[in-house]
């Protein structure tokens, strides 16, 4: 049987955390073994855990302080990939799977590379809301020819970026192409990760393996909604997709992200003074690039 190590970052949500936990016992195709990154709760998470007997073999790592959600990803996947397990299974700690969820997942997969070829680099669930509507935030990014394994009788769809709210991501991938960049800390580390993973081949959204996105509010997020309270989540996405569109596509891309944040912002009737931390940002992403960080630390 195929093996999965899953993955769950938890910061200040005990209470969701343990219906994602119970939800993970309950799969029908069984977890090897979870990883529960503990991003320095303050809720009383620690202690739950310390004294937590689960029907799944549990690892439960505490970091010393809040990593962000890029930095509990990159953790948990190396430890994911450490245990051997043949794929490695990611979430957030509100996310809680249905019960063939990763059955769903791993036959999805499978189906996907029988088509497409071995370059298959992840598949991701359906993410509804808890009232069983479409989760805004969570749609994937679909190919240009999206259908192409629907046509053949399979329940995937080809896409080329997705969230990391139930992502299935093999072990030959990680071992190609590396852990996300935990210096993005939240926000939009999920996306330049999925892309790096589709560079050579899409990866695919599985239509029958279903999770639910326990969020606050079912609502996308853009640059137009930024508040005095939110400012500083949207300083590290300014920051970290500034850098992308730089070093990782170019100057035009740059260019054309800056634009699009300046009619977001205006749209949105952002305060002159949060427009100006944001402006800020977005020239920081040129020199902040995690890429050649990571390039230095492997080549030493």
């Amino acid at each position: 049987m195929v093996t999965v190590a899953a993955v769950v970052v938890t910061f200040n949500r005990l209470e969701k955390l343990k219906t994602v936990i119970a939800s993970i016992e309950e799969q029908s195709h069984p977890v090897e073994r979870l990883f529960v990154i503990d991003n320095a709760s303050t809720d009383g998470t620690a202690d739950y855990l310390q004294g937590l007997r689960t029907t799944v073999p549990l690892t439960v790592v505490s970091m010393e302080k809040n990593s962000g959600g890029a930095g509990g990803f990159a953790e948990g996947m190396r430890r994911g990939y450490a245990s051997g397990a043949d794929h490695v299974w990611i979430m957030d700690d509100d996310c809680y799977p249905q019960p063939d969820a990763l059955r769903a997942l791993v036959s999805g997969f499978d189906g996907a590379v029988e088509e497409l070829g071995d370059e298959v680099p992840f598949a991701c669930s359906v993410v509804t809301f808890t009232d069983g509507a479409i989760c805004e935030m969570n749609n994937p990014l679909p190919t240009w020819d999206w259908g192409r394994l629907l046509v053949k009788g399979q329940q995937n769809v080809m896409v080329t970026a997705c969230s990391f709210v139930s992502v299935l991501i093999p072990r030959w991938a990680i071992a190609r192409y590396g852990l996300p960049y935990a210096e993005y800390f939240i926000w939009f580390d999920d996306r330049e990760y999925t892309l790096r993973l589709t560079r050579a081949c899409p990866g695919v959204q599985v239509l029958d393996s279903v999770v639910v996105h326990d969020m606050g509010d079912n609502k996308g997020v853009n640059f137009s909604m930024v508040t005095s309270s939110s400012i500083w989540k949207f300083e590290y996405g300014v920051r970290n997709e500034s850098s992308y569109q730089l070093h990782h596509r170019g100057l035009l891309y740059f260019l054309e992200f800056g634009a699009r944040l300046a009619v977001s912002l205006h749209r949105g009737r952002v305060p002159l003074r949060l427009r100006t931390r944001l402006a800020r940002k977005f020239f920081e992403g040129v020199v902040f690039n995690p890429a050649v960080q990571h390039v230095v630390v492997s080549h030493s």
